[in-house]
């Protein structure tokens, strides 16, 4: 049984995928958090592929999961995607509130040069 927080997430998670799709030249940038780490992947849903991940866990931040290393991700993850030539991206939040982490990880990313 999931609690009514997981419930809520679980909502909203699917409600944004149906709206949420990934190309070659606009791919997804989904973003997922947990209480240790954060994850980001770039996805390329019409193919199928993973184009781009990272993690906190990858940076070796001494708090990997808080708001200032959900913003050196984001910085990171945002050098990395100019790196690989993708300039656009659609933001999908995992189901996650666009609050604290989250925002923080996404004004990281449009700071980099990212388009949104």
């Amino acid at each position: 049984m999931l609690s009514i927080k997981e419930q809520s997430i679980l909502r909203r998670r699917v409600r944004i995928r149906k709206k949420v799709l990934g190309t070659t030249e606009r791919p997804r940038l989904s973003f997922c958090k947990s209480n240790k780490y954060i994850y980001a992947q770039f996805i390329d849903d019409l193919s199928g592929k993973s184009l781009l991940s990272i993690s906190s866990q990858v940076l070796k931040l001494k708090n990997s999961a808080n708001k200032k290393a959900a913003t050196a991700l984001g910085e990171e993850a945002g050098k990395k995607a100019i790196a690989a030539g993708i300039k656009q991206v659609v933001f999908d939040r995992g189901g996650n509130i666009y609050h604290g982490r989250v925002r923080a990880f996404a004004d990281a990313v449009r700071a980099s040069g990212v388009k949104f």
